[in-house]
């Protein structure tokens, strides 16, 4: 008997032995929720046909039709269902053009991606921006091309050791290790004028591409955004609705988020092509492409690139779309699931997969409700827009809300890339670990039915525990909820055609998830994480693991400064009135089953709900302000990187720099702060005064 028959077995007992009964438990609920006959691949299927039609980037119709299109889904569901609009600066290209000028020949680059034969996109593919970098300077930048690998700061450093002098030059970088943006800061930063970056065939290629194979074709390029910051550029810290106070273009610049320099995307076989008229020294092993690529080479130059790019920015309407499913025993506390809608181009994989999960989840909650389950707590199913210019969707919405989502966010769930290639992988603050490895260890591997996905996702790590990722990046939505107001998170997907013109239905279709198992699967998962938080009359949170992961972090920590002279004695400390804060809340969670009462309960739940809000600061970190969260936020140099306590590690970089008494007392100011904010949360989650 497979286990999927067993599954529906019980289910099918369960259901007949409630039939004398008033109220089901909501475990009978959880096991229907992720049963066959409450799953419809096919569904998913249309859903993400239909949002994948037209190219629908943020502020255009096609994104504003997808955005009626997952309202109508909702409403359908009988879900209460509302847009929440918002005016947010956006920039849109409006020219561009790259040259590179050599002794023996000029190569004008047309800088477009190739339409492929009886591509049934071709029709609209005159819909699709044409390549840019989203908040990139307008200008022009002509010089010699430098390599500088993936753009990172170490990279640099590697150029300096090797006499190479980036000044005035157009740097040529790699997509790869770190955000966009900071490839084009970083080049800034040590007197670039221009940035060129690519997708090498070494990272993103393969013998045989789209159509033909998952890789991405010669001609395709990765577009998005170079913003540095998170939400509306212009409105830094709170929402962009109607008449609201905005920033200047002089005052954004300040800020240091925008880049000074222009940038533009290209394709591997432009990069290529670049890279074969660059001379100098020979890069380091680690630096160069693939067996089939020539030798890369650092330069400068002796070829001349010229860089165009002009820019236009414009306040458009974005909208969110908001479903609301209140709770009927909790209603003042919120289960927030999100993903976003817009898309540089078709958005199949990013973020469609995951649009069309969540409207999945949407189908599977009404049919419960038709079965009689309320959720104990409310349950918002949250499609945010313009993600890809910035997280602005999200971010503006919890600036709007911010008091009341701090008081009453129980956790918030993301999905973008729902669907992409490879294993299943996850991301989360540490106290909800293990209510993810829960769920899946009830949900069915898509790509092997003789296992769950836990099972796979074991294995696929080699290791006798799964490793779950931090979510101190601002990768996606997960950042305004954890790093700005301190809620607990997740951000799940299956993890090449990533931003480009090819990421389409016919991709998906052919190489992603040819029956959208997968797609079923996210779908169970992250709705069956939603119910435990939704339903569970004690919240499934478990603080011991974050006690352990923040030993780790501060003994990772104490070997990088341990000849510095710096004490983490108050932060060790911290951490063990964490720990043993964490040990007696579940002691008190089985007292509580003894002797409960509502009051005992919701006092419990709210505990466990606030710690985390209390890892996070008012003044936020010392020069990144909106960041609030002093455990996690993103690296420095890295936003898609992620680092725990970042406010001691951007001291210890400016320290090192600095190399001064002032600067090293700045790291351990910064340490005390960590230590406080770690104390707080554990006298929060004890329940006792001092």
């Amino acid at each position: 008997m497979t286990k999927l028959t067993f599954l529906t077995l019980i289910v099918l007992a369960t259901s007949i032995s409630f039939i004398f009964l008033e109220t089901p438990p909501k475990s009978y609920y959880h096991t229907l929720f992720t049963s066959d006959s409450f799953s419809d691949n096919s569904s998913i299927a249309n859903h993400l046909y239909t949002l994948t039609k037209r190219p629908h980037v943020a502020g255009s119709q096609p994104n504003a039709d997808a955005a009626a299109y997952v309202l109508s889904i909702f409403t359908s569901c009988n879900i209460p269902s509302h847009l929440t609009s918002y005016d947010v600066a956006l920039t849109y290209p409006v020219s561009r053009s790259l040259t590179l000028k050599s002794s023996e020949k000029t190569i004008k680059f047309g800088l477009f991606q190739e339409i492929y034969d009886g591509d049934p996109y071709a029709e609209v593919a005159n819909e699709v921006l044409p390549t840019f970098h989203a908040y990139a300077r307008s200008g022009t930048a002509t010089g010699p091309v430098v390599y500088a690998n993936y753009g990172c700061v170490e990279d640099y450093a590697t150029l300096r050791e090797m006499g190479v002098n980036v000044s005035n030059t157009v740097v040529l970088a790699r997509y790869g290790k770190i955000y966009r943006g900071d490839i084009v800061h970083n080049a800034h930063a040590v007197g670039a004028i221009g940035v060129l970056i690519f997708t090498d065939k070494k990272d993103y290629g393969g013998k045989k591409w789209f159509p033909d194979d998952k890789w991405m074709p010669p001609s395709g390029v990765q577009v998005g955004s170079v913003y540095d910051g998170i939400g509306d550029p212009t409105t830094p810290g709170w929402p962009s609705t109607g008449e609201c106070e905005r920033l200047s273009d002089e005052e954004v610049d300040e800020g240091g988020n925008v880049p000074l320099i222009p940038s533009l995307p290209i394709s591997w076989a432009d990069g290529d092509a670049i890279i074969r008229t660059i001379g100098g020294k020979v890069a380091n092993v680690d630096w160069q492409g693939g067996k089939d690529s020539p030798i890369y080479r650092v330069g400068p130059g002796p070829a001349i690139a010229n860089l165009s790019y002009e820019g236009q920015q414009v306040i458009s309407t974005i909208q969110n779309v908001i479903a609301v499913i209140e709770g009927e025993e909790e209603p003042d506390r919120f289960v927030i699931l999100g993903n976003h809608r817009d898309a540089w181009t078709f958005g199949a994989v990013d973020p469609n997969s995951g649009t069309a999960s969540l409207l999945e989840i949407a189908q599977r909650l009404e049919k419960l409700q038709k079965r009689g389950w309320r959720p104990r707590r409310t349950i918002i199913l949250c499609n945010w827009d313009a993600e890809e210019y910035g997280l602005i969707g999200s971010t503006e919405w919890v600036e709007e809300n911010r008091e009341m989502l701090a008081a009453r966010v129980v956790a918030y769930l993301n999905v973008d890339c729902a669907v992409q290639a490879g294993d299943f992988r996850a991301s989360a603050t540490p106290q909800l670990d293990e209510l993810i490895i829960q769920a899946a260890q009830q949900v069915q591997d898509p790509d092997n039915s003789s296992q769950t996905i836990y099972q796979s996702w074991l294995a696929s790590g080699n290791d006798t525990t799964v490793k779950l990722g931090r979510l101190g990046g601002s990768g996606s939505d997960y950042a305004a909820f954890v790093q700005h107001i301190g809620a607990p998170a997740v951000d799940m997907s299956f993890g090449q055609v990533y931003h480009s013109m090819y990421d389409d239905f016919v991709w998906m279709k052919k190489f992603g998830d040819p029956l959208f198992h997968r797609h079923v699967a996210v779908a169970s998962i992250w709705g069956l994480v939603a119910l435990r938080l939704a339903d569970d009359e004690v919240l499934p949170f478990n603080y011991l693991s974050y006690a352990y992961e923040l030993q780790e972090s501060a003994e990772y920590l104490e070997a990088e400064i341990s000849d510095k002279g710096i004490s983490l004695v108050p932060l060790y400390a911290s951490i063990e009135k964490l720990r043993k804060a964490a040990t007696r809340i579940k002691n008190d969670i089985k007292a509580l089953k003894a002797k409960r009462s509502r009051a005992s309960v919701r006092e419990l739940n709210d505990r466990l709900i606030m710690t985390e809000r209390a890892f996070t600061d008012r003044d936020g970190l010392s020069s990144r302000t909106w960041y609030k969260h002093l455990i996690y936020a993103p690296a420095k140099h890295d936003d898609y990187g992620s680092n725990s306590f970042p406010g001691i590690s951007d001291a210890i970089e400016n320290a090192k720099n600095l190399n001064s008494s002032n600067s090293w007392h700045s790291v351990q100011h910064e340490v005390w702060r960590v230590a406080q904010a770690i104390t707080q949360a554990s006298l929060v989650l004890s329940g006792r005064l001092t």
